[in-house]
Parts: structure tokens; sequence; C-alpha cells
């Protein structure tokens, strides 16, 4: 009795357990304050396209501390996660969802980044000669057999952007089916919706959608084409 209840017992560690709940709460908090700060970095895109370099430089120190902090809370949230692998409390659901959100941020912030140096980009391209530029472009499959979904940024870089730009987005997909080579372009010629392809912007524009190939095809590489009176204006191209 002596050894267990006196000076030399064991040491007893007691840490303050956290409901499920309120952990769920706060990664819904952070979640929402990425999608907040998501919009406010198109505001700002649009901002910086006008190139007032005073005004720019101010809007790009300003989305620098917000991703910093952003990113300082998703640490937090990690840390939090982690802590409770070890308590056995939480219901593994609860966690596993928290988890999920964890990752959800993450992406976001990666996001976030691509954005801060995209305008980072476009005020740097400031004072020098027009063009047109197809960025970020991505690809990937939709969960469906068969379906892919796209996603790009058009914009104009550089010189005066007064001039608004009416177009449409051609889309050139290479495929591997039975062993040989195939190609597809989007809109076909016979599209009833090809309207949907149709772009116009005067900074930048985000453009996405999905596309159907073959069953038992492959794709291998997609061409994003930017086609002005049926001449391309720029193009970029991504490898699967």
């Amino acid at each position: 009795m002596r050894s267990r209840f006196g000076i030399s017992a064991p040491k007893v560690a007691v840490r303050t357990h956290i409901p499920w709940y309120w952990r769920a709460l706060a990664a819904i908090a952070v979640l929402s304050i990425s999608f907040a700060i998501a919009g406010w970095i198109y505001d700002a895109g649009r901002k910086i396209s006008g190139f007032n370099r005073l005004e720019t430089e101010l809007e790009l120190t300003s989305l620098r501390e917000r991703v910093e902090e952003f990113q300082k809370e998703t640490t937090k949230l990690r840390a939090l996660v982690n802590s409770g692998e070890s308590n056995v409390q939480i219901e593994r659901t609860a966690q596993q969802q928290l988890m999920s959100q964890v990752k959800s941020l993450e992406q976001e912030n990666g996001r976030l980044k691509e954005d801060l140096a995209f305008f980072e980009s476009l005020a740097a391209a400031e004072g020098k000669e027009s063009g047109l530029t197809i960025n970020r472009l991505q690809v990937e499959p939709n969960g469906i057999p068969g379906q892919y979904r796209y996603r790009m940024l058009a914009a104009a870089q550089g010189g005066k952007k007064d001039r608004e730009f009416r177009g449409n987005i051609q889309l050139v997909i290479n495929l591997q089916q039975g062993g040989k080579s195939a190609m597809m372009i989007l809109p076909e010629q016979n599209d009833s919706a090809r309207q949907r392809f149709n772009i116009t912007f005067k900074h930048f524009q985000r453009f996405d959608g999905t596309f159907q190939v073959p069953s038992g095809a492959r794709v291998t590489s997609v061409e994003a084409r930017l086609i002005q009176e049926g001449l391309m204006r720029a193009s970029q191209t991504v490898t699967l």
C-alpha cells in the first residue's frame, strides 16, 4: 500500500481532454477562413491586374501575410489532430474527418501559394509587351470511368488591358487506345453545346470543365489553346 500511494508511487500524467466536437468546429472554422482568403485573393488579383505600382506592392505584401497566417493555422490544426491520436476517447470517425479537413486545408494552402506566384508574375509584367497566356493547366480523372476534369487560367499580360478578349478554348486530347494513338479535338464541329467553350475576359479568367473519352482509352497529354477569329493566340500542354 505504501509503495502504491506513498512518495515512491509512480507519477500519473493528467491531460486535458478536448471533446472531439470542439476539434471538429475548429477545423470547420479554419476551412471557412481558407475559402474567405481564396475569395479575397481573386479580388486582389483583379486589383493587381490594374498595375498601380504602389497599390500592387501593398496588395502583395498583405497577401503574403495572409498566406503566412493561414500556414500557422494549418500547423496548429495538424498539431491538434496529432495530439488526439493517443486519446482513445475521440471517436475514430470524428478523427478521420479532422484529418480529411486538414488535407483540404493543405491543398487550399497550396492553391493560395500558386495564386500568389501568378499575381506576382502579373505585377512583374507591367509595362512589357502585351500578350495572352494560358497558365496552370491541370487535367485529372474525375472519379467516373473515362471522364476527366480540366482547369486553367487565361490571362492578358503586360501592356494596356483596356481591350476585352473574346474567343474560345480548344482542347487537343492525345489518347492511347488498343495500342494505337488517337486524337480528340474539343469542341467538335457538330457539338450543340460548343458555346460552353467560349471565353471573354479583360485581365484574366478561370476556365474549367469536364470531357469524356472512349471506354478503354488512356489520356497521354492535353493541349489547351486560346483561339480568336480562327487563330491560336496562346497554348499550354500538360502530360499525364
